[in-house]
């Protein structure tokens, strides 16, 4: 995995930004650019380049979002159940908080603990309902943006850089938004929106999901409607941590309540580590209901023998109107 190898004071800006570049044989250290001050308030503007603080990877600024975050953490928000009720509940309050749609660069996409191929939307192209999936599409949160600024006029390697940014040096930060971009997100606005975040932690063990409404497809009398989230673990203890197992409970409004078992997430077992402390994956789920509630536990086994469930915050499913798509693949 490439390592940044800077240290960033927020009072410093300017110091150089080292990463291990891979090659054939051997990784060589390359200048990629200089730190920014990081932005104790206000936003980062379309175009920054950033690195991300814990998956080290490099990345653009697309636009910003403002979302509700539910953090179960704080002491009059937990209930210290295993298996709480269905929903967010009215004891958590949700507070605003910036998050941004970022491109990552292809260089960097082998080497981070993310699933950078599954983030999907839904498009209406030419009448057309259709899945799309991006690679290199994430969302991250403003306390994990640290700004930096390069010299090149394309230092980022995606397909979508040239199309969406152009680099005009007398601009801060010099790539600025093309309307392709602003046409892509306003066509593109219903799928790509970010609007709840539930956090919660158990163990030293953080998670962090975030649900994603894709629309529904009408069979011959019934209506499926899917949602993609996006969930990513974190250690914030000294011990090495590996997931087992998955526990989840999902209720539909239409009265149903499905349990799900099974090893892992897909298809691995992550171990979250000192030196490789997060990880962060996708799925979807589909119900025959325009709305209903997911919550579980995690599986988890520490490197000195103890076992634990770690709680995952329960999260709402929501439709909203007008939105059609072909089912997506895949599941929990």
């Amino acid at each position: 995995m490439e390592v940044l190898r800077a240290v960033m004071k927020s009072q410093i800006a300017k110091i150089p930004v080292y990463l291990a570049v891979p090659s054939r044989s051997y990784a060589r250290l390359a200048e990629v650019g200089r730190l920014d001050a990081p932005k104790i308030t206000g936003k980062y503007e379309t175009g920054q380049l950033i690195l991300h603080r814990v998956f080290g990877y490099r990345g653009v600024v697309l636009f910003p979002w403002l979302a509700r975050v539910y953090d179960r953490d704080l002491p009059q928000h937990r209930t210290g159940d295993l298996e709480p009720s269905p929903g967010v509940g009215k004891e958590v309050r949700g507070r605003t908080h910036t998050f941004y749609q970022v491109l990552i660069d292809q260089r960097d996409c082998p080497y981070i603990r993310a699933q950078t191929e599954a983030v999907t939307f839904l498009g209406n192209q030419d009448s057309s309902r259709s899945l799309y999936a991006i690679p290199g599409l994430d969302y991250v949160a403003h306390e994990d943006i640290i700004p930096y600024t390069s010299a090149e006029k394309s230092p980022l390697h995606h397909e979508l850089f040239d199309k969406f940014l152009a680099y005009e040096p007398d601009k801060d930060p010099p790539f600025v938004p093309q309307e392709t971009l602003r046409a892509w997100q306003n066509k593109n606005h219903p799928w790509l929106e970010l609007s709840d975040v539930h956090k919660e932690t158990t163990e030293n063990i953080r998670v962090t999901v975030i649900p994603f409404y894709m629309g529904f497809r009408e069979s011959h009398s019934t209506s499926v409607y899917w949602w993609r989230y996006c969930i990513r673990l974190e250690n914030l203890g000294s011990l090495s941590v590996q997931l087992r197992e998955r526990h989840w409970r999902i209720f539909s409004l239409s009265g149903t309540l499905e349990t799900v078992r099974g090893r892992g997430v897909v298809g691995q077992e992550p171990a979250l580590t000192r030196t490789l402390p997060a990880f962060q994956y996708s799925s979807h789920v589909s119900l025959q209901a325009p709305s209903g509630h997911m919550w579980g536990t995690f599986r988890m086994e520490r490197e000195d023998g103890y076992t634990f469930d770690c709680r995952i915050p329960p999260f709402s499913l929501e439709s909203k109107p007008d939105i059609v798509p072909a089912a997506p693949p895949g599941g929990i």
